[in-house]
């Protein structure tokens, strides 16, 4: 018999798998700037601030009016400060008064230069590159579609699924056929595009991915979130509201609203982990969230103990929150190594498992002989957490307790992050227990989910229709995941066809 997760489904749809080389879900950091001459510069320091939203690649586009209305297209594999650097002179390629950039990460197998965005197509109406963060959950049933009725695809990425779609729409402004293409997408992103002497920026109509509206010296920024546009002394305006489309030109900024009015729902792990502690999300600090978050874990799950430790970075706000409101001293037991990149956002587990050493070191004076309250932002996997622990232990702690600063993550997310199965998931598969005695630790609690949606600032989860989205917790989705479905059902005839 065959493991159901080791089928996939057959035909046009395989370069677009979650287990094919170029996986296409990913969660990246988008930039874009208009009617400044040096809008590559300031691209590259956007996107140098938003490089923990990926590390992989890095690309910007710029148009030169000035050059007879032409797009020049910079990409490169690595991080945006080896890119972009002087030395490398690709800022020098890219001369005129828009730009916009891209940072990427793949959930899977190896980036190659054809997936690097922002992605670029001459249409009918001009030329159009667009960068894209967040994933489509029926990409591969519009590719199926698409290809069947003639299309080229150069990527196999879901971004060049809304290029072809803008394409081929009937439309007379491009602005418009950008929204035609928008209508038939589901699933979370956050778009920036740029065309002929126009940026245009696109948030899914729940409010799943960030996007922000900002200026510096009275030209508009888009980007993901606001610490890029302190990086370039913009200051902020406001949030692209969610099923917003904003075309921005010379003349100002347009708002377009194309979709029914719905209740954004933005996605929770925005700001369980993957955005910087110095941005504000919606009117929220998201430093203050996550100290919030401890300070509501340690009144929910208090222990005696010597010593609050956090899992660096990501578990910093949260360990103070802790250690203020349980009056147990807070250290750096763990000392991080900068220089290693995030090992939740390696491109395969073998890396994941890697990076730990190199990552994290064990501050033994502080840590010998002590009861350690160990406190994270989220356990997904279970791998790194282990071997955290199990370091903490050699470095001499008597005792180590296990907080974790988000609820149980149970149910796998398609909307950009990387969890692409529900095996992957630690908490899918073990009781608090189960974990406990994985983990290796003396006791193992995370947040309740009403004190999460506390910590948020939310008041109380509304059950009928959640403020945010929080899936990876409860399994309630918000959107459709028809490519999921189409998966579930093709596995399902292969193993009635194998029973047979």
């Amino acid at each position: 018999m065959v493991r159901p997760d080791t089928l996939k489904a057959p035909g046009l749809e395989d370069d677009f798998s979650p287990d094919s080389k170029d996986g296409m879900r990913h969660k990246c950091g988008v930039f874009g700037v208009l009617g400044r001459d040096d809008a590559a510069v300031l691209t590259a320091l956007g996107l140098h601030a938003l490089q923990h939203r990926g590390q992989e690649a890095c690309g910007i586009v710029s148009y030169d009016e000035k050059g007879g209305g032409s797009f020049r297209s910079e990409r490169h594999m690595g991080l945006v400060g080896d890119s972009f650097s002087e030395e490398s002179g690709a800022i020098s390629r890219l001369p005129g008064r828009i730009a916009i950039g891209h940072n990427r990460y793949s959930t899977s197998g190896r980036v190659v230069l054809r997936n690097i965005q922002p992605i670029y197509a001459d249409l009918a109406t001009g030329g159009l590159a667009i960068a894209h963060n967040g994933n489509l959950t029926n990409a591969r049933a519009i590719h199926r579609e698409l290809v069947g009725t003639g299309a080229i695809f150069q990527s196999t990425m879901d971004t060049e699924v809304v290029l072809q779609l803008t394409a081929r729409s009937m439309r007379n402004r491009i602005e418009d056929r950008f929204i035609d293409a928008l209508r038939q997408l589901d699933g979370g992103y956050a778009f920036v595009a740029l065309t002929n002497g126009k940026m245009m920026g696109a948030r899914d109509p729940w409010g799943l991915r960030p996007l922000v509206l900002g200026e510096i010296d009275g030209a508009p920024v888009l980007c993901s979130e606001t610490c890029a546009l302190d990086a370039i002394g913009a200051s902020y305006v406001r949030d692209i509201e969610a099923g917003e489309v904003v075309v921005i030109d010379q003349t100002g900024v347009e708002s377009l609203t194309p979709f029914p009015t719905i209740r954004a729902t933005p996605c929770v792990f925005e700001y369980v982990y993957f955005a910087r502690p110095d941005s504000i999300m919606h009117g929220r600090s998201i430093y203050e969230m996550r100290q919030n978050m401890g300070r509501v874990l340690a009144r929910e799950h208090h222990v005696e103990a010597d010593l609050i430790c956090p899992v660096p970075d990501g578990g910093n706000p949260a360990a103070l929150g802790y250690s203020e409101a349980s009056g147990i001293p807070f250290g750096f037991g763990i000392i991080r190594n900068h220089y290693v990149g995030r090992t939740f956002i390696q491109p395969t587990q073998t890396g994941r498992q890697r990076s730990v050493s190199r990552k994290h070191a064990p501050n033994k004076p502080i840590l010998e002989g002590k009861r350690v309250v160990l406190v994270d932002d989220s356990i997904v996997r279970g791998n790194t957490s282990q071997r955290i622990v199990q370091m903490i232990r050699d470095a001499g702690a008597s005792e180590i307790h296990f907080r974790v600063a988000s609820p149980p993550i149970k149910h796998p997310d398609f909307y950009g992050i990387d969890m692409p199965s529900k095996e992957e998931l630690i908490a899918s598969s073990m009781t608090i227990d189960q974990m406990k005695r994985y983990l290796k630790v003396d006791s193992l609690a995370f947040i309740s989910l009403t004190g999460f949606y506390e910590a948020l600032g939310a008041g109380k989860r509304n059950d009928a229709q959640p403020q945010f989205a929080d899936h990876c917790f409860t399994g309630d989705y918000p959107t459709r995941l028809v490519d999921r479905d189409h998966d579930m059902a093709a596995k399902e005839q292969q193993l009635s066809l194998l029973d047979d």
